[in-house]
Parts: C-alpha cells; structure tokens; sequence
C-alpha cells in the first residue's frame, strides 16, 4: 500500500480533545477525569510512557483548569516530547515523595471522579485513602462514549487502515491453505497486515474446519484440509487507529449446506449494516442481523453481540448488542460481524467497519462479501 505518512495531531487537536473531555465530565455530573496510561491517554495526549511501572502517571481533567499532567520526575524527560505536552502542564515527583498527596492538591477533598478502567488499584486505593471525601467510577460507566465520536483526521485514518486490511485479504486468498497449519496463514496474515502498514498486529483468527465455530479460536496446530471452510479475522492499529475485519473462505467446492450457511451470513451482514442511521439505537444493528438469521434456522448458532466500536483501540464502546439504547451518532465506528456456529463442524463470520454518516453508513471494508474458494 502506497500513500504518504498522515500528518501527526497537533497539540491543538489534543487541547480540543482535553476541553471537550473535561466538560463532556462536567456535564455527566463529574468533578473531573483521572486518566491512567493507555488507550484515553494517547487519545488526549498524545503520550505513551515508555514503561508502565508502580510509580503513579497520571492526567487530570477539571473543568475551566488547564490540564496537568503527573509523572515520575525521570519520565518527565519524555513526557516533555509528546504531542499534547505543550497543551498541558506537568508537575513532576520525586522518588520518596508522595505522588498521591501531589495529586490531591489538583482535586479538592470532594467530588466524584470518573478514572481509567486500567489505573491500578493500588493507585486509586492511595487515592482514595489521601482524599477519602472523593468518589470514582470507571471511565467505561460514566462516559463510555468519551472516544466514540471521530473527527474527520480520525475517519481518515480508520478507513486507512481499513483499506490496508483489505489489501491483506486479497493477497492472502492467494496463498495455499490446504497442507499448512492455521499458524502458518496466521502468520502471513500478521506479516501482510505489517507489510501494509500496520505497527501492530493485534489479532490473527485462522478457524479452520471445527475450530471455525470457536468465534474466537485464534490460530493452532491443525492441518487445514481440503474442504474445509476457514473463517480469517485480523486487525490491528495502522498510523495508531485499528482494523478489524472477517471473511470466511472455502478450501475446494463448498457442499450446498455451508453456501446456505455463507449466504444465511453474508444477508445478515448486509441488514446489519443497511441498518445503520443516525439516531437509531446500537440495538437495532443487532437486532436487523440476528433477525436474519433467526428467521433461517440458526438462531441458537449465533452466539455473539454484532459489533463493537474502534478507534485507538480495536475494541471499544460502542456496542451493538441488545439493550444498547444509545442513539447512533455521525463519526461513530464500529464492526457488524455477525455469525453461525455449528460445532464441531464448522462456522462463518463476515464482518465490516462501518461509520455513521449524515445519511447512514460508510463501510471502511470492501473486499468480496461472496464465498472465497481457496487452493
């Protein structure tokens, strides 16, 4: 895959992004926003410590003040590099002192706090010992749709690595796959994935014959075989935004019961993705999906939710599942990969990112939905 390096966000972007944060907290009744390293950091700042240790890192939100930063005096070096830091201030501690005590003089003795679901417990126990007057909730329940709604950077690169995913599938159809075990296509998958751009490969799901009704099998030892229907899922994060994406393919001539089951699949993908709007409930995806395949005898085989959200990560919220009442929202990003699972014999899962646009849906995914027959 050809193309020029994206241009990095700037610290402008990853001030909006902390503003927005901050007052999307306040309007959820929260005092702030405690933000541990990972996926919420570098969605905000920009920053990646180079390890994860005990000593405490952490961003504070507080509506109407300026972003802080705590870190480790001898990280602070590297912090001082990321894009966002000149959008924030950092306040460093020393070994032997009380990173907790720091931090308290950012939050006041009250108030409830929504914290990343990743912050150690060690860390939000000192927390909560130093200010016991404060409360917090993870950042999963208070604002789950706090990345769920990308820019238009943010779709550009998502569909970049959509495409790149794409390219993947067409070069791997052409390998062999009967005589080879599945770890072997699923390391030519995590080596094309790389191969078109990808810095991390997250995923390499080769279910062949019976594995393939393991939804999340992976890869092993078995011997692909002629006749078998082999599901692909791969994905990982290109330029740092994710891919996901699932074709099930057919070694030899397919019997006309797994082309019923491909096509049973292939129109619930379909549903699931004509499903979606602006305004319509996360639910409705699924609900459009299953109801296919529901209504063709296989209900009871299909036994996960539809989709899931992605962004910096490859799996996040929102999700299409039922009792999902949020309404959908233009940028959202999420998969509809609906599935049969037929153990012991075989599966088959097709799966797409899709946004919500002004009108509907934009899928970022476009290889052949068709049954794939392999050597």
């Amino acid at each position: 895959m050809t193309g020029s390096k994206p241009a990095p966000f700037t610290a402008d972007d990853y001030r909006a992004r902390m503003t927005r944060a901050a007052h999307t907290a306040a309007d959820a009744g929260l005092a702030g926003l405690l933000i541990a390293p990972g996926p919420d950091m570098v969605w905000l700042t920009g920053y990646t410590p180079t390890a994860v240790t005990e000593r405490l890192t952490l961003l504070v939100l507080t509506p109407g003040r300026e972003p802080v930063l705590v870190v480790p005096t001898l990280e602070a070096p590297d912090a001082e590099k990321a894009e966002g830091a000149p959008a924030l201030t950092l306040r460093d501690w020393a070994d032997g002192k009380d990173p907790y005590a720091v931090t308290a003089d950012l939050l006041g003795t009250t108030g409830r706090f929504g914290i990343s679901d990743n912050a150690w417990a060690m860390h939000l126990l000192g927390l909560q010992k130093t200010l016991p007057g404060t409360e917090y909730a993870s950042l999963t329940d208070a604002l789950p749709m706090l990345r769920a709604v990308k820019d238009a950077a943010e779709l550009e690169l998502l569909a970049a690595a959509g495409a790149a995913a794409d390219e993947t599938f067409e070069e791997i159809r052409r390998v062999p796959f009967a005589g080879r075990r599945e770890s072997d296509v699923g390391r030519d998958l995590a080596d094309l994935l790389r191969r078109f751009g990808h810095e991390q490969v997250d995923f390499t799901i080769v279910g062949s014959g019976p594995n393939g009704a393991n939804p999340h099998h992976e890869v092993g030892d078995r011997v692909i075989q002629d006749g078998d229907m082999v599901v692909l899922d791969f994905g990982g994060l290109k330029d740092g935004y994710g891919s996901d994406t699932t074709r099930t393919v057919h070694v030899g001539p397919p019997t006309a019961e797994e082309r019923e089951v491909h096509d049973v699949v292939r129109a619930a993908q379909e549903a699931g993705c004509r499903a979606v709007r602006p305004g319509v409930a996360c639910q409705e995806v699924d609900r459009a999906a299953r109801a296919v395949i529901t209504d063709a005898g296989y209900g009871e085989f299909f036994i996960h939710r539809t989709g899931h959200g992605i962004g910096v990560t490859t799996h996040e919220p929102p999700y299409m599942i039922e009792g999902e009442e949020q309404p959908l929202v233009p940028g959202m990003c999420f998969s509809v990969e609906p599935g049969i699972y037929l153990p012991g014999r075989f599966g088959v899962r097709i799966e797409d990112i899709v946004t919500v646009t002004d009108e509907g849906g934009r899928r970022f995914n476009n290889t052949t939905r068709e049954m794939v027959v392999v050597g």
